[in-house]
This record gives C-alpha cells, sequence and structure tokens, in this order.
C-alpha cells in the first residue's frame, strides 16, 4: 500500500519561508514524477510544482515560479517543496502526489495535505 505523508505546514507571516516535505512508503517499484498541489477555501485543487524521478526535471505553475522550489531525495522517495517570500494567496491546503508510470497527466496516489497559513 503506497502512502504519501506531508509534513511542514504551519502558520507564517507574509513574506516568511516554509518547508514542506512528502514522505513515501509502501512504493516497490520505480515512479515516474511527484508533485506538489493545493486547495484554498472555496477554491478547486491546483498544481503548484512537480519533479521527475529519474532527471529531476522541474515544472512550476507561474503563480510561485521564482519563490518556490521543488526538490527530492530519490534514496528515501522524499520531495521537499521550498516556499519562500509568501503571500496571503498561498494560503491553503497543500498535497504531494505521485505518478507512476508516466502514461497519463493524472497522479496515482495522494496524501492528506497539511495546512499553509500566511497572515500576520
Amino acid at each position: 500500500q503506497v502512502q504519501l505523508v506531508e509534513s511542514g505546514g504551519g502558520l507564517v507571516q507574509p513574506g516568511g519561508s516554509l518547508r514542506l516535505s512528502c514522505a513515501a512508503s509502501g512504493l516497490t517499484f520505480s515512479w515516474y514524477r511527484m508533485g506538489w498541489f493545493r486547495q484554498a477555501p472555496g477554491k478547486e485543487r491546483e498544481f503548484v510544482a512537480s519533479i521527475s524521478r529519474s532527471a529531476g526535471s522541474t515544472d512550476y505553475a507561474d503563480s510561485v515560479k521564482g519563490r518556490f522550489t521543488i526538490s527530492r531525495d530519490s534514496a528515501k522517495i522524499t520531495v521537499y517543496l521550498q516556499m519562500n517570500r509568501l503571500k496571503s494567496e498561498d494560503t491553503a491546503v497543500y498535497y504531494c502526489a505521485v505518478d507512476i508510470f508516466g502514461s497519463s497527466p493524472e497522479y496515482d496516489y495522494w496524501g492528506q495535505g497539511t495546512q499553509v497559513t500566511v497572515s500576520s
């Protein structure tokens, strides 16, 4: 059973930083990419960033480019999201997800989410 556990969320002031972690277990085979998504109250879930396992290729939503950085530790099957210069509009529940095969745009497994609140 694949499980993804996010951690690192919390309350931070505008302009501050947080680092989210996503630890995967039960992945007995290679994975294609892992990603971060977020969902703010009353809004649909949106893509934040993704990283491929093999080449470490990254992709970001325009709203976070230059502020967020996704990275991975393949040995530990852990993905991180370093979030800098946070804004109130970054407030959301952040989810990580894994795409095992890369054969479709969809992700296969999701974590339970971690709350990020940006407020003074």
